[in-house]
């Protein structure tokens, strides 16, 4: 089939392709313009470099920062939290020892007390045997408030360390740690002194029913 009468034309094949001139030569003006322009370029590119630099150095700081905020916000809530309950066992435990010790200081000052109108300089010859009775019965009733205050609050034997009960942390190891011989020696030298007042006032009374 013949395509006659038709506007298609191929301009490739129609008419031969102009050959490409080359061009002259770049003058020596020219290339030093284009490096000139070339280092200006690469200067801009190492500023630019440069800042990027610095704002990647501050934004990991900045990150450093904020995880360091985070780690040590968490770290000291429950470092707080912690230190707060402890505290509050221990100010509880003190008020605990306060207390005991505001009683047994109230019973040492009322043994001291009771021990202060003593005295032989007042005795007759009526009266000096119930006085005798009287007053030994008043320096072991003292004698036995002290030694049970030594027995809960070691530091008037000389130990300043106690713990939240007032005794030391020894103590009851200590006292464990005895034999019965020997526990059965304090509690004869505890005893001893009532046994003895209790002797007198036998004594005592038999002479008054002698005299009679």
């Amino acid at each position: 089939m013949a395509f006659e009468g038709t506007d298609f034309e191929d301009t490739d094949y129609a008419k031969p392709r102009a050959s490409a001139t080359p061009g002259r030569a770049p003058t020596r003006e020219e290339l030093d313009s284009q490096l000139t322009g070339t280092q200006q370029q690469l200067a801009k590119l190492r500023e630019t470099q440069e800042q990027l630099e610095r704002a990647r150095v501050a934004l990991e700081e900045m990150r450093r920062r904020r995880a360091e905020f985070s780690a040590g916000l968490t770290d000291m809530r429950q470092q707080l939290t912690r230190g707060e309950g402890l505290l509050q066992k221990a100010e509880l435990d003190a008020r605990r020892e306060a207390e005991q010790l505001a009683r047994t200081l109230s019973a040492v000052r009322g043994s001291l007390d009771s021990l202060a109108p003593l005295s032989d300089a007042a005795w007759t010859d009526e009266n000096w045997e119930q006085e005798l009775t009287r007053g030994l019965t008043a320096i072991e009733n003292a004698r036995l408030e002290f030694n049970a205050a030594r027995l809960k609050w070691p530091i008037l034997d000389g130990t300043a360390t106690t713990d939240a009960r007032g005794e030391s942390a020894g103590g009851l190891a200590a006292w464990t740690d005895l034999s019965t011989g020997q526990l059965m020696r304090i509690g004869f030298a505890l005893t001893w002194p009532l046994v003895l007042v209790v002797a007198i006032a036998a004594g005592a009374a038999i002479l008054l029913v002698l005299r009679h």
